[in-house]
């Protein structure tokens, strides 16, 4: 996910975004402790992206827009 991308979300989206990506990062996890797992870099992805998401939601919330 490009940071171009959720810089364009309000930071409700951005909130609804991150739930989406821990869930993800969850159930990846689950796969990879019963070595199910097809591609365990993404993972790593996933926990980037969770942070840009968290990145970019508090930028807008200190700049006090809801768009």
């Amino acid at each position: 996910m490009k940071s171009s991308e959720l810089r364009s979300m309000t930071v409700d989206e951005l909130m609804q975004k991150e739930q989406d990506l821990r869930k993800e990062l969850f159930n990846l996890r689950f796969q990879q402790a019963t070595g199910e797992i097809e591609n365990p870099m993404r993972i790593h992805a996933v926990k980037k992206d969770i942070a840009r998401v968290l990145t970019i939601k508090s930028e807008k919330l200190k700049a006090g827009k809801n768009v």
